[in-house]
């Protein structure tokens, strides 16, 4: 369940990456930062979730739910993964999708 949760977040994460079409190699750091200090992962498996997502298609809806699943009531938790997720939306320029999408996943996050 463990790899499950943290692929979830990793494409959750990668999923900004991904939509703003911005620099995979510019965001790489900080993506595997994120994942390295907050869910354990090595910077290689950082790596890989990080190419995984980029590479295929997914269903964002579903990792959300994965995610609301294993946060369940823990408010803190799902406030410190949108910290993670607007840290990396800030780190390059922000558009009026970004807010959206961002909109998006805190009404997922928080809606139960």
């Amino acid at each position: 369940m463990e790899k499950k949760i943290k692929k979830s977040v990793a494409t959750l994460l990668a999923h900004i990456i991904k939509i703003d079409n911005r620099d995979v190699e510019k965001e790489a750091p900080l993506f595997c930062r994120i994942m390295g200090a907050d869910f354990d992962c090595d910077p290689e498996e950082a790596e890989a979730f990080l190419k995984q997502a980029m590479q295929e298609e997914y269903d964002l809806d579903e990792h959300l739910a994965i995610i609301n699943d294993a946060l369940c009531d823990d408010k803190l938790s799902k406030m410190h993964l949108l910290e993670q997720v607007n840290h990396i939306i800030y780190s390059d320029t922000i558009t009026p999708k970004d807010y959206e999408e961002f909109e998006k996943i805190k009404q997922a996050l928080f809606s139960s």
